[in-house]
């Protein structure tokens, strides 16, 4: 049976964290699923995985830049805003996520988000858990479920970078690749 991702434009948001490198796989899980997969990557995720991971997976540019275009006519955050039929922001770090909870855009990724909050939006978070349990990322993350509809999948429990076992490690691809199936349903 096919997936609903056929056919569908899939906009993966790739920030810094160190889970970053998943997000690879999940890209090659859309694509395998007959997806078109635009991935925007911020400064910070390109210090970690280089967009020509991402382009040899999916066949497509990689955006990191509002100005990466060199057509002056196209802005790249709208452009892609509206060619996309679902957002995924894998990892997703406490400043993307404050970022889109509170309107900021000063980058490709957050604006494009901004762009976006009409589309369904999948955040995938990962980082540190005394980061996640910091009162303000809690109220950014209740801020994009319940003003903009925004859907998470994870963290969850496991070994995470720094070494502890705790809550802040990023789903897996193919749970990621899930809630997305899942949301489109909708």
């Amino acid at each position: 049976m096919d997936s609903i991702v056929k056919d569908k434009t899939i906009l993966l948001g790739v920030s810094g964290g160190i889970a970053a490198y998943k997000a690879v796989e999940l890209a090659g899980l859309f694509v395998k699923a007959g997806a078109v997969v635009n991935t925007v990557m911020t400064d910070n995720a390109t210090r970690l995985v280089q967009p020509r991971s991402f382009e040899a997976i999916t066949s497509r540019p990689v955006f990191t830049t509002m100005w990466h275009d060199s057509n002056a006519a196209a802005m790249n955050h709208i452009a892609l805003a509206d060619s996309v039929n679902a957002v995924v922001v894998a990892p997703a770090t406490a400043n993307i996520i404050a970022k889109a909870a509170n309107g900021i855009c000063d980058d490709l990724l957050s604006t494009t988000i901004c762009a976006c909050w009409r589309k369904p939006v999948l955040i995938a978070p990962a980082m540190n858990d005394r980061m996640w349990e910091n009162p303000a990322v809690q109220a950014n993350v209740k801020i994009l479920k319940a003003n903009m509809g925004f859907e998470f999948t994870g963290p969850h429990k496991g070994r995470l970078a720094c070494g502890y076992e705790a809550v802040g490690r990023m789903s897996e691809p193919a749970e990621i690749f899930a809630a997305i199936e899942k949301l489109l349903k909708k």
